[in-house]
């Protein structure tokens, strides 16, 4: 299985990044005012927001390369969470484009949605 690319500095993505953890949870009101909740799922769904900046063209070819290999939302990766040094092993992306801005010498730029799959 393959790995997100890492940038030059090693790192998997910049400031500012974004993260969201989401829990599915259902609720039941009755007519009494009572409720019921539960989980729908066990454990939660991890969304990450990758915007890259300032990229030079070696990352910019690693990346797009990158996404040629998983097709798109067709494939699975793992992904190293920054935020809780954390490697999930099935993740995809959430788009089948990848937009990439060139403005000159070291200015690429792009931005990526992963999100980790649940079987």
């Amino acid at each position: 299985m393959s790995a997100f690319p890492r940038l030059k500095t090693g790192a998997v993505m910049q400031y500012p990044a974004s993260r969201t953890v989401e829990h599915a949870t259902r609720v039941h009101r009755f007519v009494d005012g009572g409720e019921q909740r539960y989980r729908e799922r066990g454990v939660p769904l991890r969304r990450w927001v990758i915007r890259l900046d300032r990229l030079d063209e070696a990352e910019l070819q690693s990346l797009q390369e990158f996404f040629v290999q998983a097709q798109g939302r067709a494939g699975t990766f793992s992904f190293l969470d920054p935020w809780d040094d954390v490697t999930y092993d099935n993740c995809s992306l959430e788009d089948d484009d990848l937009t990439v801005e060139v403005s000159g010498e070291m200015r690429g730029r792009t931005e990526l949605r992963v999100r980790e799959n649940r079987s």
